[in-house]
């Protein structure tokens, strides 16, 4: 039976969408291939259990603590990471006034020193032991700015501890902040407070339940939120976001 010319292109569409997604798909593999490499384990088992990882240059080795979701290292953060080394040029943190929230064991602000950054590092107190612990053994002698850990619970004494008049980062840095936890208006009044109209927030979420979604909706009332790479095998997106019009440039220039 001969085609007519529309069911002809209706079929030659779909060819194409689903090549695409093929390709897609392909590519989503591959690069999440080479990100998961770049994590290696100790041959023998040491006392403190840790986990090894290749970023900037350097090979860095992060102290776990099991008993704690801060103190893990999530793929969200390998995500980041990865973006931040193959991205130095366009997102360029020479010199760059860098926060990281709920940096817990600190992978994220380790690889930002290590690409130049000026670099604060933030959790709750009872992580800060484990997070002062991994940064200063990866980054001491290593970095142009030796960076800082500093305790920031999200909501509190925000204006004591971080003063906006004399606060200023370039980059706001996180990484698996929004799951099954009570403090989401409490994170949120947090991002508000420490960005300036010129900050651009760096952003990997791992999407578990409908938590997210709702964060993602409040979060673009004060907020302009691009989608910088998704990872649909890790469920993981990449966003890029900054005060409600102030995003000048499209993050499509800026690929994982």
């Amino acid at each position: 039976m001969d085609l007519t010319s529309s069911q002809h292109n209706h079929l030659q569409n779909q060819w194409v969408r689903e090549f695409e997604r093929q390709e897609g798909e392909k590519e989503d593999e591959e690069i999440v291939a080479e990100i998961m490499g770049r994590r290696f384990f100790p041959h023998v088992i040491a006392y403190k259990a840790w986990e090894g990882f290749h970023f900037a240059g350097h090979e860095i080795r992060i102290t776990e603590a099991t008993d704690c979701y801060g103190a893990v290292v999530w793929p969200s953060a390998l995500v980041l990471c990865y973006f931040l080394e193959t991205n130095s040029k366009q997102c360029n943190l020479v010199d760059k006034n860098v926060i990281e929230i709920g940096a817990g064991t600190g992978l994220v602000s380790i690889v930002a020193s290590l690409l130049g950054a000026f670099v604060t590092a933030t959790d709750l107190p009872e992580l800060l032991g484990n997070l002062q612990h991994n940064v200063l053994q990866n980054t001491k002698q290593k970095c142009r700015h030796q960076p800082c850990v500093k305790e920031l619970s999200w909501g509190i004494d925000l204006e004591k501890n971080f003063p906006r008049s004399s606060c200023h980062f370039d980059y706001i840095m996180a990484t698996d902040v929004v799951y099954h936890h009570p403090f989401l208006d409490e994170l949120l009044l947090t991002f508000d407070h420490l960005c300036k109209d010129d900050t651009v927030i760096l952003w990997a979420m791992k999407f578990r339940l409908e938590n997210e979604n709702l964060f993602v909706d409040r979060f673009q009332t004060l907020f302009d939120l691009e989608m910088i790479s998704n990872f649909p095998s890790l469920n993981i997106a990449l966003y890029k976001a900054m005060r409600k019009g102030k995003m000048k440039v499209r993050p499509s220039k800026l690929k994982v």
